[in-house]
């Protein structure tokens, strides 16, 4: 392992596979990542962590702070096909 190789996590892990199984583009999973990110910053720790209401939450902070309508079309599918797989299901 060279010292730019960094450990990929399960979660991450898990996503990736997710994607290629539905085999999402490139660039659509590097999207996902980047709402993943941005999730894991708004929750201040690991998103596997985020409750239902963590979820709800951040869907709120994202419609108050979203500056383009397309951005919020790359967070809800992914909230809806990853997440609530592992928690309640979240109505939109």
């Amino acid at each position: 392992m060279t010292s730019s190789t960094q450990t990929i996590t399960p979660l991450r892990q898990r996503m990736l596979d997710d994607m290629r199984m539905r085999k999402l583009s490139p660039k659509t999973q590097a999207s996902y990542i980047r709402v993943v990110k941005r999730l894991a910053g708004f929750l201040g720790r690991s998103p596997d962590t985020a409750s239902v209401e963590d979820l709800r939450r951040y869907q709120l902070h994202l419609v108050d702070h979203c500056q383009w309508p397309t951005e919020l079309s790359h967070y809800r599918p992914l909230i809806l096909s990853h997440f609530s797989r592992e928690k309640l299901i979240i109505q939109l």
